[in-house]
């Protein structure tokens, strides 16, 4: 590593933490804003409240990085190079011999570096606190009851519950349908009460213990089920399922499938193929985003990579144009959900749109 690779790198890395605790804490800010009635709303001590808006953000700093990892890696290219320009530090560069080209070498490393950044965070911390951003603001220890409707179970099976208590891991008149491949129900299990009995090694983590358990098996002669219809039912003390509570709280998230590591999104291919085309889509962004993160900064240097004195903030303008529109594509890309056959679209539209914007702008790089 040259001197010029050191200089840069510790430039890069120093607008890269700033960035980082700028945009995150900014995110955070905001949200607490608009959101502090929903910590407040219930009568506890001050010491609760702060106890409460902690254990919310803390998780959820995960998240707002893998939003704003592409934007803060931007934002700290961008800066380096800004920063050399407006000290005519690039143009002494380029007297010196050495070609612009080559002092882009240094942040397109950094760039990739920071991707893999981001796969780590969506990979292994995003999934080890998945379950704890499914809560809400106004629930952020978990300690609330809530309800579970016709949440799948396995391929097959449907569980319902009146009350779900994440904290205690206790479900209250637990029902689950047992279906067959055809859709129809061959049993259900119904209970007053039931708590999760964790056991090592077993499959799922352990089984829910059942309270005033019973398992009412179908007589079936036809695919209809009415009262005439005869039932044997059998008293059980155990159910076993593949949602422990940590899983059934995060089935109560909206984009609870992106929270899952790879190995999850493939067991939960096999075992529930209803949610295939989905996880397909979330596989494919998770190859596709980190590319777009360094096409965001190929768009982005190019505006400030220059020799030549010239109006910092209409570059810095143009720079946000282009690669806000990037962005904003890619985001929309996450959350539109495409058909089977199409899955794979919107998590690569921004590649096949600004890729040949990116080519462009590089070779008009004045070197």
């Amino acid at each position: 590593m040259k001197t010029l690779d050191r200089y840069i790198f510790r430039s890069l890395v120093v607008n890269y933490v700033i960035a980082l605790s700028v945009m995150i804490s900014l995110y955070m800010a905001l949200d607490l804003f608009f959101n502090i009635d929903e910590f407040t709303e219930s009568e506890e001590s001050a010491t609760a409240i702060l106890r409460n808006i902690v254990s919310y953000y803390a998780p959820h700093c995960f998240l707002y990085f893998a939003q704003l990892s592409g934007v803060i890696t931007l934002f700290a290219c961008v800066a380096t190079i800004a920063r050399l320009r407006r000290a005519n530090e690039l143009a002494a560069i380029v007297a010196s011999g050495v070609s612009l080209y080559r002092v882009a070498v240094p942040v397109v490393i950094f760039g990739a570096v920071t991707s893999t950044l981001w796969y780590l965070d969506v990979e292994y911390a995003i999934p080890s606190v998945a379950h704890r951003l499914a809560r809400d603001h106004e629930d952020a220890s978990g300690a609330n009851a809530k309800g579970v409707f016709l949440v799948n179970d396995g391929p097959h099976d449907l569980l319902s519950a009146r009350t779900f208590i994440p904290t205690s891991k206790e479900l209250n008149d637990l029902l689950v349908l047992h279906r067959d491949p055809s859709g129809d129900i061959e049993k259900v299990t119904e209970a007053e009460f039931a708590r999760w009995t964790s056991v090592p090694g077993h499959p799922a983590g352990g089984f829910w213990t059942l309270a005033n358990g019973v398992e009412i098996t179908r007589q079936i002669a036809g695919s209809s089920l009415g009262p005439q219809e005869k039932m044997i039912p059998t008293p059980v003390d155990r159910y076993e399922s593949s949602l422990s509570p940590e899983a059934l709280e995060l089935r109560q998230a909206q984009q609870w499938i992106r929270y899952l590591s790879a190995a999850k999104l493939n067991e939960l291919k096999e075992t529930e193929p209803f949610y295939a085309p989905r996880i397909r889509e979330v596989q494919h962004g998770r190859f596709a985003t980190p590319i777009v993160h360094v096409l965001l900064m190929l768009l982005g240097v190019p505006f400030f990579l220059s020799r030549e004195p010239a109006n910092i903030i209409r570059d810095a303008g143009k720079c946000v144009l282009i690669c806000g529109m990037c962005f904003l594509l890619a985001f929309a890309g996450e959350n539109f959900v495409q058909a089977d056959d199409l899955s794979a679209l919107p998590s690569w539209l921004p590649l096949i749109i600004f890729a040949p914007v990116a080519v462009v702008l590089i070779d008009r790089i004045r070197t």
